[in-house]
């Protein structure tokens, strides 16, 4: 991941809202949730929900899958990896 990235992974998250909502996310597993069991689960409301969704979305943190009538926020674990293994990366180089 480029530092741009990562700084925009992590602008996302940033926000305690959203962060609630990803961590839900990761919870629920790779099969994800549906936006009203979310919404249910943290107490957002819908439209406020549907932006924070939309905003992770655009960095790659989550997808979304449409299911019949339902929507499905799905974690994107490939991108939670690569922003952990950026972060990590140089973890204690810095030490002799």
């Amino acid at each position: 991941m480029t530092h741009e990235e990562v700084a925009a992974c992590l602008a996302e998250l940033g926000n305690t809202h959203r962060l609630a909502v990803f961590r839900f996310l990761v919870k629920a597993g790779h099969s994800g949730a549906p936006v009203g069991e979310i919404q249910k689960a943290l107490g957002i409301p819908g439209s406020t929900l549907s932006h924070h969704l939309a905003r992770m979305a655009r960095v790659g943190l989550i997808r979304q899958e449409k299911h019949s009538r339902t929507i499905v926020c799905i974690p994107e674990y490939q991108q939670l990896e690569g922003l952990i293994s950026f972060l990590n990366k140089e973890c204690c180089a810095g030490n002799s």
